[in-house]
């Protein structure tokens, strides 16, 4: 039995700490947005130029104008600000940001990340992805552990174009948490029902278990 995505978002969320500014990904990081912990107080930040996302709106409190990256509808929390993008992106490569939460396409044991692009297929652009590894000051990659056939995305090597090389600080998939450490990918914890030889046999490196 593996995570929901909302299970997975959920969990990442525990990863955040009060006072943080955090940046959020297209995609499943955005759903991190419905998960900050009560009484904690998180600038989640959108490279287009917004700062302090709150939830998602309801229907009637939808407003066209305000998107996120993702050109999703949002709200904004009190005291929450827009600024230029080229403001934002200042936040990002300054290193303000304390963390990130990005999807991925493939995670290599020593942390290297590959997220942007399959090659011979129609893309958008980077985005912002390149500029938050790196300069946010921790990167945490929320994605499924293997393609919808099976492949892998926790790999020895990253076969599809890098964002970053040696990158992530912690990986999140539905089947269990991992740490990027010098000496390769630790698992902290595990998914219901998963246990450790499922887990490396869906995984290229070798891993180490901290529970």
């Amino acid at each position: 039995m593996a995570w929901t995505h909302d299970q997975m978002a959920a969990r990442a969320a525990r990863e955040l700490k009060d006072g943080d500014y955090v940046n959020l990904g297209v995609g499943l990081p955005t759903q991190v947005t419905q998960h900050v912990p009560k009484g904690m107080q998180v600038w989640l930040q959108s490279e287009n130029g917004l700062i302090g996302i709150g939830p998602p709106p309801y229907e009637d409190e939808m407003d066209g104008d305000l998107i996120d990256a993702a050109k999703q509808t949002v709200t904004i929390v009190p005291g929450g600000s827009i600024c230029s993008s080229s403001m934002s992106f200042a936040m990002i490569r300054g290193g303000h940001m304390n963390l990130t939460i990005l999807g991925g396409m493939q995670v290599s044991g020593n942390g290297d990340l590959a997220n942007w692009m399959i090659p011979g297929k129609m893309i958008k652009g980077m985005g912002g992805a390149m500029d938050l590894v790196g300069g946010a000051r921790r990167v945490i990659v929320l994605m499924e552990h293997n393609t919808r056939d099976g492949g892998m995305k926790v790999v020895n090597q990253c076969s599809l174009p890098l964002t970053g090389k040696a990158v992530v600080h912690q990986l999140i998939t539905d089947l269990a948490a991992m740490d990027v450490t010098p000496s390769g990918l630790v698992v902290t914890e595990l998914a219901p029902g998963v246990s450790r030889e499922e887990l490396q046999a869906r995984s290229e490196p070798k891993l180490t278990f901290a529970l």
